[in-house]
C-alpha cells in the first residue's frame, strides 16, 4: 500500500509539472509569439517567444526526431525504474520524477511542433531562454547529482566491516 500511495503521489506531481509547463508555453505562445517581450522582473528577468529545434543552448539542431527517440526511451525507462519499486531512496525517486517531467514537457512540444517553446529569459546576464520544463529537468538532475554524491561518499566513509577467517 505503501508503494501505491508513493506511485499516486508521484504521478500527480509529473502531471502538475507537465501541465504547468504546457500551460505557460501556450500562454508564451499566445501573447509573445509576435515578436513582443513581456518584463516581469525588471534587471532580471523577462519573457520572450523562442523556438528551439535542438537541445540545450539549441545544440544540434534539426534532429527532431533522434530527440523524440531518445526522451521516449529515457522516459520509458524512468517510468519502469520508479513504478517497479526497485528504487529506494526517496530522494533518488523524486528527483527522478522531476527530471521525467520536464523531459515529457519538451517531449510534447517536440513532437506537436518539431520545436521546444522557450520563453524565460534572463536579462542580468547572458544566458540561453528557456522554459518550466527546463528549470524541472535541471532541477531534479541536481538533486539527483547531489543524491549519488552524497551517497558515494557516505559508503567510503563506512567502516569496512572485518571478516573473522
Amino acid at each position: 500500500m505503501k508503494h501505491i500511495k508513493k506511485h499516486i503521489s508521484c504521478t500527480i506531481m509529473i502531471v502538475l509539472i507537465v501541465a504547468f509547463d504546457q500551460i505557460t508555453k501556450y500562454f508564451a505562445s499566445l501573447k509573445l509569439a509576435d515578436g513582443s517581450v513581456a518584463k516581469f522582473i525588471p534587471g532580471v528577468v523577462q519573457f520572450r517567444y523562442a523556438e528551439n529545434t535542438g537541445m540545450a543552448f539549441s545544440m544540434l539542431s534539426g534532429a527532431r526526431w533522434a530527440f523524440v527517440a531518445l526522451t521516449f526511451a529515457v522516459c520509458v525507462g524512468a517510468f519502469y525504474y520508479l513504478f517497479s519499486n526497485k528504487c529506494k531512496s526517496l530522494w533518488l525517486y523524486w528527483s527522478i520524477g522531476v527530471v521525467v517531467s520536464g523531459g515529457i514537457g519538451n517531449l510534447i512540444d517536440r513532437a506537436r511542433f518539431g520545436y521546444v517553446v522557450d520563453f524565460i529569459e534572463p536579462t542580468f546576464m547572458d544566458f540561453a531562454v528557456f522554459n518550466i520544463a527546463d528549470c524541472a529537468v535541471t532541477c531534479g538532475a541536481v538533486v539527483l547529482i547531489g543524491y549519488l554524491l552524497f551517497d558515494a561518499f557516505s559508503d567510503i566513509k563506512k567502516p569496512k566491516e572485518k571478516s573473522n577467517g
